[in-house]
């Protein structure tokens, strides 16, 4: 588990902002433990500031104990009474992996090893237009290289674009409406987002294809101290050339809770998950979780028969009471031979 250390910025008194820095051990269905360390610093928001949230901004170092190694920087920040929103990600990557072939009905026994490196970049800075609501632009790239599979095994049949290394750029947009009242772990508002990415050789991409996704998450309070929380994600793909990091990846930490990352990869996803969260004792929480979702080639081959369930529990406890930041343990159960345990930091979603 990870223990926090923390740090606190002054300026004639007040307050600036918290740094946690964090010695972490983690677990994934797709990693194993984990070793590393996390800074993350929180940015409280002006006391003439009213509308914004906190913004944040973590750097992450790790190992895993399937010799996976990351690098990563991320963050969100909240300007000027939220008038504009930045989102970023960077991050470099080894990453062991693994690959049941393409579509939902991949048996559990199919799985086959490979591994490769990465290079990622997303940003996403959005512009307020009304109250709540947000037009946005995206960009994002990844360069994927030593890719290292079976001759003769799944993924070499799936003959996916790219698989000796590939480079790929995409620009986007997106309208978002967000009234969450938290960054962290909200307990009550709605966040609604459409987003569309288009990567083309016009600007660097070794690639033509377009990514849509349609995301939409409420937080409904039960109690003072409990919530409802409900997600639905919706991502497809459109072209004929999508390589394998960028297809469809069902499960993972955030997502179908159960699953492997990446259990079903296909063009398309959909998932509909929920999750409360409610009080055990002073700063410990827990929560109980479902998932309904699958993956699919086209929009017509998605079959309520062909749905996969995920279902499970775990806790929470606060690092910081007032930002809502807390450790979460997740133990996630699917159909078949997929479960397994989450240590994360910050909630599913």
């Amino acid at each position: 588990m990870p223990i926090p250390y923390h740090l606190y910025g002054q300026m004639n008194g007040e307050k600036k902002g918290k740094i946690f820095v964090l010695p972490i051990i983690t677990r994934s269905v797709e990693t194993g433990w984990n070793f590393g360390a996390l800074t993350a610093r929180i940015f409280p928001k002006k006391p003439s500031d009213s509308l914004s949230r906190s913004s944040n901004l973590e750097i992450l170092g790790m190992y895993s104990s399937k010799q996976q190694v990351l690098f990563a920087l991320n963050g969100t920040q909240y300007f000027n009474n939220e008038t504009y929103i930045l989102e970023e990600q960077l991050s470099t990557s080894y990453f062991p992996d693994k690959f049941w072939g393409i579509g939902k009905y991949t048996p559990d026994n199919a799985e086959e090893a490979y591994s490769f490196r990465q290079a990622y970049m997303y940003l996403h800075l959005k512009r307020k237009i009304a109250p709540h609501f947000f037009g946005g632009f995206v960009y994002e790239s990844q360069k994927v290289w030593d890719i290292n599979y079976v001759k003769g095994g799944l993924l070499d049949k799936a003959a996916l674009p790219g698989m000796n290394g590939y480079f790929i750029s995409g620009v986007g947009a997106s309208l978002s409406y967000d009234s969450r009242n938290n960054a962290f772990a909200p307990d009550k508002g709605y966040f609604l987002q459409l987003f569309w990415n288009h990567f083309d050789k016009a600007w660097g991409s070794d690639c033509n294809y377009t990514n849509w996704v349609a995301d939409f998450r409420t937080y409904i309070p039960i109690t003072k101290s409990s919530v409802l929380a409900m997600q639905y994600l919706n991502f497809s793909t459109n072209g004929a050339e999508v390589p394998i990091r960028s297809l469809a990846a069902f499960g993972g930490a955030s997502k179908m809770r159960g699953y492997y990352e990446g259990r079903y990869r296909d063009k398309n996803q959909m998932f509909l998950q929920s999750e409360y969260r409610f009080p055990i004792y002073k700063f410990i929480h827990a929560i109980v979780f479902s998932g309904l979702g699958s993956v699919a080639s086209q929009w017509k081959d998605y079959s309520i028969a062909d749905l996969k369930m995920s279902a499970g529990g775990g806790l929470r406890f606060a690092l910081s009471k007032k930002e809502k930041l807390s450790l979460r343990i997740d133990y996630g159960i699917g159909q078949g031979n997929n479960q397994g345990f989450y240590f994360q930091l910050g909630e599913a979603f």
